[in-house]
């Protein structure tokens, strides 16, 4: 499983790329099947952020989140959480069916 980040408009410092790791680490207990999490940021404006975060599964389309806010790491932990809710539904739906 591999995590990957792309910064667009927006430079990638260590910090952030250890706030992604972490939180990333949160989808992978929800789910087995996860094969890569990749998260794009984007600085749209001086002050407004946007995160996209794509975890590839096996056997399943991609889950999506985005978001966007006035804080790098608001909108990065708003999109994990988003695509991690979609992850876990889909788990639940294969575990019930």
């Amino acid at each position: 499983m591999r995590i990957e980040v792309t910064g667009r408009r927006l430079e990638l410092t260590d910090a952030i790329n250890e706030h992604v790791e972490k939180k990333a680490e949160k989808i992978l207990k929800h789910f087995d099947g996860v094969q890569e999490i990749e998260i794009v940021l984007d600085q749209e404006t001086p002050t407004e952020f946007s995160a996209e975060t794509i975890v590839n599964v096996v056997k399943h389309d991609p889950f999506i989140g985005r978001a966007t806010g006035n804080d790098v790491y608001t909108a990065i932990d708003q999109s994990i959480d988003k695509a991690a809710r979609q992850v876990q539904e889909h788990k639940e739906r294969l575990r019930d069916h």
